[in-house]
């Protein structure tokens, strides 16, 4: 008998693997200059401009340069959080940032944290009005494959609310249908370098 779980699973992991390879090939011109338009479509949206507290992340490998977008966030005046990775717990711990020149070092798996001495633990989650979510691929009805940790979806059931929930990505990223289980939370805002889908 065949194990539904483990089948999504290893259709995620497949996809995955593809998307990441696709990304890979990017020149780092078309990463940069893509990202660069994703990021100014970003802050075009009505629930970007209206929104105070953000939580957002830092870039690794291909993705999307999403520090683009926290300096932007930073220069609009807004408050950024950024999370870092709490091995112990198995989960993201959120940090008030105010300068990505001091206050973030690499930190798990490479990806740059908030550094703890510099920045103030943030825990009124209550408060966050917009986050931006990483992931390696995404479909238009806002379904979201992330990297398999499983961090942001904890994150994600721990807040008190439902703040929207945004996603940068390069349309290579963009695909036909992401696999689905129950507790896979949907993006609101999909934005690529061609076109902003409200999903």
């Amino acid at each position: 008998m065949s194990n539904p779980h483990a089948d999504i699973q290893a259709r995620k992991q497949a996809l995955r693997q593809r998307i990441i390879a696709a990304r890979d090939e990017l020149t780092p011109t078309l990463q940069a200059r893509w990202s660069q338009e994703i990021v100014r479509r970003l802050c075009g949206l009505a629930t970007y401009k209206a929104a105070r507290t953000v939580l957002g992340y830092l870039n690794f490998g291909s993705e999307l340069k999403s520090e683009l977008w926290v300096r932007q966030v930073l220069a609009d005046g807004k408050r950024v959080l950024l999370p870092r990775v709490n091995k112990a717990g198995k989960h993201l711990d959120l940090y008030e940032v105010k300068d990505l020149s001091s206050d973030v070092a690499p930190g798990a798996y490479g990806i740059h944290e908030p550094i703890v001495e510099r920045c103030r633990h943030f825990e009124a989650l209550g408060e966050i009005d917009l986050i931006l979510l990483p992931g390696v691929a995404f479909d238009r009805t806002g379904g979201r494959l992330g990297y398999g940790g499983g961090f942001f979806d904890k994150l994600l059931a721990r807040l008190p609310h439902q703040p929207p929930l945004v996603a940068g990505a390069f349309t290579l990223q963009v695909v036909k249908e992401i696999p689905q289980e129950p507790t896979d939370r949907k993006i609101d805002w999909l934005i690529t370098e061609n076109e902003t889908i409200r999903c």
